[in-house]
């Protein structure tokens, strides 16, 4: 704990460890089985418990509770885990669950995520980097949730659900299945609604994969046959790296049905 700045309200139990220059607030518990990793900051009446592992550059807003048990009335008390990534902003009253068996045991987040007030991540969900849940968003149990991808505030994602790479959801939303990357979904009840132009503009996406994306849409939305074998067609013409990640997404394994163009 060699620097470590560590209020004397908190309560940190033996067991738990505490990495360089970890800074804790005012009335946090920290309990046996937690690691913190360097320069992680817990601002105040934090509870961090069960197995549960924080890495480097984290912070942690007041009356965040980070891996209390599902809640899942299968789980049993089995010994699961949370495990957070680096540089994630956590703020006020979001709750992190740990795994439970029947879903591989571990809850995971990614780095460099921003998870605003009041938002809610389930057992065995699996967060990707970069990602931004916007205030009083759920996320449910087994879901993905691949880089780059916002959740609009107010917004739920069933069970099970996959959202990929660069996808945008909007505000008041409910995801009842996979969304493909890219893809942009509005609505109350969830409709695939186009692509996420915005974000591929803002990181750089060229014209020409931009342009390849949109054809692929097109294709997707109006091509001939089932939703996957216009998926298949198109892998098989595309160029786009982009575009292939489309491809792979629908053709890869789920639990659930697709999100597919109006």
């Amino acid at each position: 704990m060699s620097g470590a700045l560590i209020h004397p309200s908190a309560v940190i139990e033996e067991g738990a460890r505490i990495g360089d220059g970890c800074e804790i607030g005012p009335f946090c518990h920290i309990g046996p089985d937690v690691v913190l990793h360097d320069r992680v900051v817990l601002k105040s009446h934090v509870v961090v418990t069960g197995r549960t592992e924080i890495g480097e550059e984290t912070m942690v807003f007041p009356f965040a509770v980070i891996g209390e048990i599902p809640q899942d009335l299968k789980f049993k008390g089995e010994k699961t885990r949370l495990v957070i990534g680096k540089r994630n902003r956590i703020r006020e009253h979001v709750t992190m669950n740990s795994g439970t068996d029947g879903g591989g045991g571990e809850t995971r987040v990614g780095d460099d995520g921003l998870f605003m007030a009041g938002c809610h991540v389930a057992h065995d969900a699996i967060i990707g980097n970069n990602v931004i849940l916007v205030n009083n968003c759920a996320i449910a149990g087994h879901c993905v949730i691949e880089d780059d991808v916002i959740v609009g505030g107010l917004s739920g994602v069933h069970q099970w659900v996959r959202i990929g790479k660069g996808a945008i959801i909007g505000a008041v939303t409910m995801v009842t299945n996979d969304v493909i990357p890219y893809g942009l979904v509005q609505a109350p009840r969830g409709k695939l609604d186009g692509l996420n132009l915005v974000g591929l503009k803002r990181r750089g996406v060229t014209r020409s994969d931009i342009t390849a994306l949109r054809a692929a849409f097109q294709m997707l939305a109006q091509g001939d046959g089932a939703f996957q074998d216009r998926a298949r067609r198109l892998g098989d013409e595309t160029e786009s790296a982009y575009v292939s990640e489309i491809v792979e997404f629908i053709l890869g394994d789920s639990g659930r049905s697709f999100l597919t163009p109006g």
